[in-house]
């Protein structure tokens, strides 16, 4: 045993290493990454990056029909993609222990909805563990694959971007010993979901709820914490934490497992109080069923649905006083709107297409920022993959010049992850949309992970990389061009010119991340300005790159001036400026 401290996130990983996991497979997504990041410092595990989630748990069930343990890990939305397979796999249930980590995101700090995954526990009728703190994020995944295996279910462990970065003191433990090693093993009547089959599995679904329901009354992660008073607290996750703080005389109901519910220890629990609250964040999921069981209970009725809980808000919900900051200032912080960094790709992309008046579907990436200005070039974003068929559906409505203008934006892991299938819709059904692949050889918005059109794996290994071009053209795509983004003029009449063709085209953007991990050699030397042939005409501030700072007190009219510690000199602001004001910045 030794102590470290550790982010929730760290914690499982660690976990799943003491609980002898032999595959661990995910798609990078914020408050999730940094499990798969970690679990790569075990070498007893082989963790990859998978192209999206449906796959990655797709890889994890098949290591778990092999009798291996496996660890897929995804963020909330990326649960959506990994659904098919998941609904079924409750049926089939394990051979090894399979644990499902999913990381929700309330007050959608990196995200494009506040999803409450407790749900699909219910509606793929899986168990939910849910931590809250560190500890609990190791002690519960190792308990996770050792009820996985008892109850022959997959098993869901549930953070919250609250419980996934934050750090806590950690005790951690050794490996387990003695699990059989990975074998083939025919049993068809469980894994082969026809009807036949799957009717009879869903029985053994239901029985083995039940049976999971009853154990955990009798289990420490279901903890009842005895104080003196008449109010009593039915909480979970990081919600425990703040209940603590807020109502420390309470008495509180700590639940490990969130579905199935201890019933028969919550309404025992629940009848000695006068005053019982549900605290948690998000959905009234477990005040729900709580109200279900005929307990009167205070939850939602005062309590905010939406964005997350912290002790201020707790607090101000249960004594019905507004808010009162604990402390002021004077100071006025400057806003700092997120951006794209300094010598981005795929900032004059966005300059071409606003000058272009393109009607711009866009999709989850870095790239979802061309919708700030002053590029302010993107009218659409769904989800990973929907700017290629939102291209379509308004392809399919338009006439005249505003079906030429529907541009689709992706970038190329979220391509690989989801948009393929949609440009397989676009030729098949002959839309006359453009679609522009932002290739920056990496996973830039999660954290520059690899993927397969990056050449390298999650280990860092070489691997081969998709050929996007070949890819586009492979579904039947004929007019597929590349294009440097950093040359404003050629990627404008690109996209010009495939905005104008009367059949499904592609541009390819082909540029690297500039704070990709490997060294390629896209850092320039900084440019600076020759204060003598500014005229402060602005045309250099269109592209919001924030390198380039004003000076309003300069001349007459304010002048532009370059941050050369941010300046990476790709070279955009000076094809801008009509005066030749930018140089290389000389040594010496």
């Amino acid at each position: 045993m030794s102590k470290e401290i550790l982010s929730g996130n760290e914690a499982i990983a660690r976990g799943a290493y003491e609980a002898g996991v032999k595959v661990a497979v995910a798609y990078p997504g914020t408050p999730s990454t940094e499990i798969l990041e970690n679990t790569a410092n075990y070498p007893s595990m082989d963790s990859s990056w998978a192209p999206n989630e449906k796959v990655a748990l797709e890889v994890g069930i098949g290591a778990c029909f092999g009798g291996a343990r496996s660890l897929v890990a995804m963020k909330h939305v990326g649960l959506n993609v990994a659904a098919d397979p998941l609904f079924t796999l409750s049926y089939t249930g394990v051979r090894g222990g399979l644990v499902l980590a999913v990381a929700d995101d309330p007050e959608l700090h990196s995200s494009q909805n506040e999803q409450d995954s407790r749900h699909y526990a219910r509606a793929a009728k899986m168990p939910m563990f849910e931590p809250s703190d560190s500890q609990e994020a190791l002690t519960y995944t190792r308990l996770a694959f050792e009820a996985s295996e008892q109850f022959d279910t997959p098993i869901f462990l549930r953070t919250t971007t609250r419980i996934a970065h934050s750090k806590s003191i950690v005790e951690t433990g050794e490996p387990v010993t003695g699990l059989p090693e990975p074998s083939l093993e025919r049993d068809p009547a469980k894994f082969v979901m026809l009807p036949g089959n799957a009717r009879k599995r869903h029985y053994v679904v239901e029985e083995q709820l039940e049976k999971m329901a009853e154990w955990s009354c009798s289990q420490s992660f279901n903890q009842i914490e005895e104080r003196d008073g008449d109010v009593g607290v039915i909480t979970a996750g990081v919600s425990y934490q703040y209940a603590r703080e807020v109502l420390p005389e309470a008495s509180v109901l700590k639940l490990g497992l969130v579905y199935p519910l201890p019933k028969t220890l919550i309404a025992d629990f629940a009848k000695r109080f006068k005053t019982l609250y549900v605290i948690e964040e998000l959905e009234p999921f477990i005040e729900d069923q709580v109200r279900a069981m005929g307990i009167t209970v205070i939850g939602k009725d005062c309590l905010p649905i939406c964005g997350e809980l912290t002790p201020g808000r707790v607090r101000s919900a249960i004594s019905g006083k507004e808010m009162v900051p604990a402390y002021t200032t004077e100071i006025t912080l400057p806003n700092r709107p997120p951006n794209m960094c300094p010598g981005c790709p795929h900032r004059g992309v966005f300059y071409a297409l606003k000058r272009l008046k393109a009607f711009v579907t866009g999709d989850i990436g870095c790239y979802t920022l061309g919708f700030m200005p002053p590029l302010s070039a993107m009218d659409t974003c769904v989800c990973m993959g929907a700017s290629v068929g939102n291209a379509t559906g308004l392809n399919k409505v338009l006439k005249g010049a505003d079906k030429q203008k529907v541009v689709g934006v992706i970038g190329d892991s979220t391509f690989q992850h989801s948009g393929i299938n949609g440009l397989m819709d676009m030729v098949y059904n002959g839309s006359t949309a453009t679609l522009v692949i932002l290739d920056n050889s990496i996973t830039a918005m999660t954290g520059r992970q690899e993927n397969p059109a990056s050449g390298f794996t999650l280990a860092g290994v070489e691997s081969p990389c998709i050929d996007l071009e070949q890819l586009c053209r492979s579904v039947g795509v004929k007019h597929v061009r590349k294009v440097n983004p950093w040359n404003l003029e050629e990627t404008r009449l690109a996209i010009k010119e495939e905005m104008e063709r009367e059949e499904p085209s592609v541009v390819i953007t082909e540029a690297p991340c500039i704070l990709i991990k490997r060294d390629v050699g896209q850092r320039k030397t900084p440019l600076e300005i020759d204060p003598d042939k500014c005229t402060g005409c602005k045309a250099c501030l269109k592209i919001g790159c924030p390198a380039i700072e004003w000076q309003p007190d300069a001349g007459e009219r304010g002048k532009a001036v370059v941050n050369e510690l941010l300046c990476v000199g790709c070279g955009i602001c000076d094809q801008l400026c009509a005066f030749d004001a930018y140089r290389e910045v000389k040594n010496g």
